[in-house]
């Protein structure tokens, strides 16, 4: 019983919603249809006229611009005393050199054995600007300040 009801709301709704979205012309289905025609075609007019006369909002540049692209570093210059600025610079084959041998130069932390972990706690402690001239080892917590 309460499903034919609600059935019959949705209904009602549906009818109420379409009615009030009429032209304001006559009722009769023709009007509908030729309402519709009209401004479907009126849509279509306005479109072609928009897409022919719009320019574009912003001026496109000639060439694309030739900025300079940072080049990562293949080999860490200091090993484990790699600073955090130059962590940034290397490649990943680099970063996991130096955090290697930052976990062989400090034996025993809590990193010990986790080189993965310790990659990443490197790269997340790098990327803060206030470790830019501390070392890896000391950025992660292996290492006395």
């Amino acid at each position: 019983m309460k499903r034919l009801s609600m059935v019959a709301l949705a209904a009602g709704v549906m009818v109420l919603t379409l009615a009030g979205c009429s032209s304001g012309k006559s009722g009769d289905a023709g009007s509908l249809k030729q309402a519709g025609a009209t401004t479907a075609s009126a849509r279509t007019t306005s479109a072609a006229a928009t897409t022919t006369t719009v320019e574009s909002p912003v001026d496109l540049p000639a060439a694309a611009p030739t900025a300079a692209t940072v080049v990562k570093k293949t080999s860490a210059p200091n090993g484990a005393q790699t600073t955090c600025a130059d962590f940034r610079d290397l490649t990943e084959d680099a970063e996991q050199q130096v955090i290697q041998q930052v976990l062989a130069a400090h034996p025993g932390s809590f990193l010990d054995g986790s080189p993965a972990a310790a990659l990443s706690t490197a790269k997340l402690a790098c990327l803060a600007g206030t470790y830019a001239n501390t070392p890896v080892a000391v950025a992660i917590r292996v290492a006395p300040k």
